[in-house]
């Protein structure tokens, strides 16, 4: 841990304190994966005498088996080696029941409604960091632990104030704060993030130097049961909690409204989204190229299309968020530092770099106009806000205007 502090120290954010670490006989506990950042995160706290490793099982359907083994089986028996090597109890708790109320089945109602949620931020809300807390504060009682976690983002205290603010990550290619901007900001006086400080070839170094087992593990991407970064396997996966809802693929233009195939439920596609399986005639040079989802009619269960990935009618600049939950003790506090900024940016996807706001108008929801367009800014998706670093809080899109 003592180098982590020093190179916080070196990569210190402009009117921020360092992180706060556990006393060396405090409880500590580790959320731990499977994966090569949290099982660094556990040997950098190997030495304490209160620590203990938890492994949280949120998943076990029949579905989520992709390889040989599931995702699941694998992940545990890494997170006991890691426990066995450096000397750690691991424990597995089971949230699947909370997993499924909380996160899945509205992820699906979301999907079905034609929304792009993102299930990787209620899963840290209502499970991670809401069922497992509940679970820490009766067994330790209520701040009587640190949490440690793998996440790449940092917990920081203000020079001037005594809070704790959430901030991305030194390390931009593996920043996690977006899918923790939901988080209940209760839990931050007592969260160390220590990868937050590190990149990830200094993980790498690290594992190595511990010798964890899983030193070498790649990354893992997207929710369990599924990579949700590959589409098709995905849509395969929703297929079997989703009904098929045909529908017609549309382009308007002057020529009016034309028919150029079917999609199989709005669920299946996301606003920006290359569409294939459909033929227009490529000798018109009106067809050519490459066509994209612009346009969700839920009203009609029509999909329009446009030609070319830079299309105008991708863009906006102006969205409306809905249920804003910021990431400070104090809401209104927070709303009105917010109205009286002229320095905040946001994110609607977690690796994009942040874009430049204009104004915001707040009423019974938040509207936010952008000083640039944004390509296919989605219903659903989480817009985060930002105060340089510091993540002020996220809500999902209600719609773009």
């Amino acid at each position: 841990m003592e180098r982590v502090l020093q190179l916080a120290a070196k990569r210190a954010v402009q009117g921020f304190r360092g992180p706060a670490v556990p006393s060396k006989f405090d409880n500590v506990v580790i959320a731990m994966s499977g994966g090569v950042d949290s099982s660094v995160a556990a040997a950098m706290f190997a030495g304490y005498p209160n620590v203990r490793g938890v492994y949280m099982q949120n998943w076990s359907e029949s579905q989520s088996v992709s390889d040989a083994e599931p995702c699941y089986e694998r992940d545990w028996r890494d997170a006991q080696r890691v426990g066995e090597h450096l000397g750690i109890p691991v424990e597995k708790v089971n949230f699947e029941s909370d997993y499924w109320i909380d996160v899945f089945e509205p992820m699906l109602q979301e999907y079905d409604a034609g929304r792009t949620p993102n299930p990787d931020i209620g899963c840290n809300r209502f499970v991670k960091f809401g069922k497992m807390r509940q679970r820490l504060d009766e067994q330790y009682g209520a701040g009587n632990y640190w949490l440690v976690t793998g996440h790449y983002s940092r917990v920081l205290q203000p020079a001037n104030r005594d809070e704790y603010h959430l901030l991305r990550s030194f390390y931009r290619p593996k920043d996690q704060s977006y899918y923790l901007s939901q988080i209940d900001p209760k839990v931050l006086n007592q969260l160390v993030l220590p990868m937050g400080h590190l990149t990830k070839p200094e993980v790498r170094e690290l594992a190595q130097e511990y010798n964890v087992p899983t030193a070498d593990k790649r990354d893992s991407q997207g929710i369990c049961f599924v990579n949700n970064s590959q589409h098709k396997r995905f849509n395969k996966f929703l297929e079997h909690y989703l009904q098929k809802q045909e529908g017609d693929i549309i382009t308007v233009d002057d020529g009016g409204r034309k028919v150029w195939g079917k999609h199989q439920g709005m669920w299946s596609y996301t606003l920006g989204q290359k569409i294939g399986g459909i033929s227009l005639p490529q000798a018109d040079p009106r067809y050519t190229g490459a066509w994209y989802v612009s346009e969700k009619r839920l009203d009609t269960n029509e999909l329009v299309i446009v030609r070319g990935r830079e299309n105008p009618k991708l863009y906006h600049n102006t969205v409306l968020v809905s249920q804003f939950l910021p990431l400070h003790h104090n809401r209104e506090n927070l709303l009105q530092e917010i109205l009286r900024s002229d320095n905040l940016t946001l994110r609607y996807r977690s690796l994009m770099e942040p874009t430049k706001i204009d104004r915001i108008e707040i009423s019974q929801n938040m509207q936010i106009t952008l000083q640039t367009p944004q390509r296919a800014m989605a219903p659903g998706q989480y817009a985060c806000l930002l105060s340089g670093d510091r993540v002020l809080g996220s809500g999902p899109i209600l719609k773009t205007l």
